[in-house]
């Protein structure tokens, strides 16, 4: 299990450096309910990668893995797909980024977020977990290493457990400051804030070339072993 949990560790690391979720969750936490409401979209954004993660276990299976203990032939073909995938938004991203980052602009739905239901929070959280750009291919490449591991499927839904924790703590890091420190937090998320909203793209570009490059060659280490 050690093995398969170091192949999905950068992954995780991935998805949690999410500069955008990161900026959802503190004005989540901001508006009149901001406790419950941060709880539930954290919730929402775990489901999202438990979600995706499990469905592709059940795809892989438990013959993904090929006899000879290496990955799938599937497998590294997922992954060298989902890696061209990500270099090309990577550079997409690149292109559009603004000149100034003090041009950067935050996405129109996010100044309707205190009027935000419930359910629909928990929904963004999932949709922000699930349908990201970035990460729904690590979290599907994640999913298809653990898969093609050969590890029982007990061993795999734990891996898959402890992927999720990880790539959570971008997420959850805001979540945990209010909780324990109360409206002290306030000044610091708001830095927060204001730093991811002002290096969103450029992050994000620089992780998509990063990760489109590890999928890469990993894609290439499969198919080749």
């Amino acid at each position: 299990m050690g093995k398969a949990l170091g192949d999905v560790l950068g992954l995780a690391a991935g998805v949690a450096v999410s500069p955008l979720p990161v900026v959802a969750i503190i004005l989540v936490l901001a508006t009149p309910r901001g406790r419950p409401n941060g709880l539930l979209f954290a919730a929402g954004w775990m489901l999202g990668l438990s979600a995706l993660g499990a469905v592709m276990l059940v795809i892989g299976g438990s013959s993904s893995a090929s006899t000879n203990k290496q990955p799938a032939t599937w497998v590294g073909a997922l992954h060298l797909a989902l890696g061209v995938l990500l270099l090309l938004f990577g550079a997409q991203l690149w292109r559009k980024r603004p000149a100034n980052a003090s041009e950067a602009r935050l996405p129109k739905w996010m100044a309707a977020i205190d009027r935000f239901t419930p359910v629909k929070i928990f929904g963004l959280g999932t949709a922000l977990a699930a349908a990201n750009a970035k990460n729904a291919p690590l979290t599907i490449a994640a999913g298809a290493s653990i898969s093609s591991s050969g590890l029982p499927i007990g061993q795999q839904i734990v891996t898959l457990a402890l992927f999720v924790i990880i790539a959570s703590l971008g997420v959850l890091a805001p979540l945990a400051v209010l909780l324990l420190m109360g409206e002290r937090a306030k000044s610091m998320l708001g830095s927060w804030k204001d730093w991811a909203a002002l290096h969103n793209i450029a992050i994000m570009a620089v992780l998509f070339f990063v990760l489109g490059l590890k999928l890469l060659g990993n894609g290439i280490g499969d198919l080749t072993a």
